[in-house]
């Protein structure tokens, strides 16, 4: 017989699956959509705001994989002791739900470049100049002890649980968001590149989750961000010197 342990993580990895399979399909159909606009309307603004939530979507819940398989373990572990069981799609639609309000926050800088002529509507990306800027800053932000907080909780989430924990059913929607918002700190700047490389530029999408995923899976030290952040400077250096 399949144990509950077994069961619970086939489930959760075949929604995690299942969303990924989901998200990537409708990134690859937007690729091929004419994103190009003079202004912005309601309609436009709505559809962008569903890209990057799809891209984060795409990019982050492999990642967060982790996590919730270690929740599943704890309400597993609270249910023989006969403790309430706090809904584990409670707390992922927490962490989905923080980054649905940064995918809010990106669409809005979006309209802003857009706007202040800083990104070609045609590429969706800005120039050279910006670009070098924001993979400066991208690959200087690698560096600070705030990002290694940040990444500290979110690559380590038993720790977040025992430090975190609250019970109920807002309790899993507060954990769920709270965890999201470790992570869009940790990785907010690394999803503003999109900017720089093109905001539907699927290798880089790809490229970004892998660089998270690593970061996330591999043991907590600084070495890894470190690396990834000499990377950065390296190529934002290179696009400022060869204006």
């Amino acid at each position: 017989t399949m144990t509950l342990a077994r069961r619970d993580g086939l489930l959760i990895l075949g929604a995690v699956g299942g969303l990924c399979l989901v998200s990537w399909v409708y990134l690859l159909r937007m690729a091929g959509m004419d994103m190009r606009t003079t202004s912005w309307s309601v309609d436009y603004a709505w559809m962008t705001f569903a890209m990057w939530l799809v891209m984060m979507a795409a990019m982050m819940i492999p990642s967060a994989t982790p996590m919730m398989l270690i929740f599943a373990q704890v309400n597993r572990n609270r249910a023989r002791t006969a403790t309430p069981v706090i809904p584990t799609g409670l707390f992922f639609g927490g962490y989905l739900l923080a980054w649905a309000a940064f995918s809010l926050a990106a669409t809005g800088l979006q309209w802003a470049l857009h706007v202040s002529t800083l990104m070609s509507p045609a590429s969706l990306r800005v120039g050279p100049l910006a670009g070098g800027v924001l993979f400066l800053l991208a690959g200087a932000y690698q560096w600070t002890p705030f990002k290694t907080a940040c990444l500290r909780r979110c690559a380590s989430p038993l720790d977040f649980l025992l430090g975190e924990w609250r019970d109920g059913s807002a309790g899993a929607l507060v954990m769920g968001i709270r965890y999201g918002g470790y992570c869009i700190g940790c990785c907010a700047l690394l999803m503003a590149l999109l900017f720089a490389a093109g905001v539907m530029n699927l290798v880089w999408v790809a490229a970004l989750a892998g660089v998270v995923l690593v970061e996330k899976l591999l043991p907590p030290g600084r070495w890894a961000n470190q690396v990834v952040g000499v990377v950065l400077l390296l190529v934002g250096a290179g696009m400022l010197i060869s204006q």
